[in-house]
């Protein structure tokens, strides 16, 4: 069950919890590369600001971004400011997209995301906390993956095992972490059962770690598709 009422409550703590340490750098660890390749950790927070605010126009039923280039060229444009600048754009478009959901709405209602993707409006506060936590740990600032909330591991692992579901490339694949189970991939080839810790199995799925960590049986690591 969807709870967006929850779910914008996560992604105020989660983002109270990204500035904080965020705070701590300095305009000089600001240019330096985050995890995220061809990143600094400048792109990350003005990522992570305009994409507050692509989130507000997708509520309120205008287009994500113009278009991608106009996406990427914000991201490069906002990258380069001071730590005190950026800081107060994650906290402001935060804001705004709080409000946006704190507004009356049809939270049932079918809305549109980037590349035609389309969602229920209740999942975008869920869609924002992804965004929020697994970008506080490519910053590479102190936070893991192992401090991400239990909670919210296993949602994001439930949800990129959706994502991932029917794709003709991946093999039947059993995921298995903390007494919790799920299915992805295709319906071809030998089923394959990937186990291990969840932030293990979060950080392969989602594209921050090898798999290195997990133990395969059934067959070799699937390669997953980019996000």
């Amino acid at each position: 069950m969807i709870d967006h009422v929850h779910d914008l409550a996560s992604v105020r703590e989660a983002t109270d919890r990204l500035l904080t340490a965020a705070a701590k750098l300095d305009d000089a660890a600001l240019a330096a590369p985050s995890r995220l390749p061809g990143w600094t950790r400048g792109h990350v927070l003005a990522h992570l600001a305009r994409n507050a605010d692509a989130l507000v126009n997708v509520l309120q039923g205008r287009p994500m971004y113009v278009s991608a280039e106009a996406r990427d060229a914000d991201i490069e444009r906002d990258a380069t400011r001071p730590l005190a600048v950026q800081l107060d754009d994650v906290r402001e478009s935060a804001a705004r997209f709080r409000a946006a959901g704190e507004a009356p709405a049809d939270w049932d209602r079918v809305v549109e995301l980037r590349n035609g993707v389309t969602d229920r409006a209740a999942r975008l506060p869920f869609r924002r906390l992804v965004e929020v936590e697994l970008h506080h740990v490519d910053l590479d600032a102190g936070y893991e993956l192992e401090d991400l909330p239990e909670e919210f591991t296993e949602r994001e692992i439930a949800f990129l095992a959706d994502r991932f579901a029917g794709h003709p490339t991946v093999p039947p694949t059993r995921l298995l972490a903390a007494g919790s189970e799920w299915r992805t991939g295709g319906d071809e080839g030998p089923a394959v059962t990937v186990s291990g810790p969840a932030p293990d199995l979060l950080g392969w799925l989602a594209g921050r770690r090898d798999g290195a960590a997990l133990e395969v049986t059934g067959g070799p690591l699937p390669v997953l598709p980019p996000l």
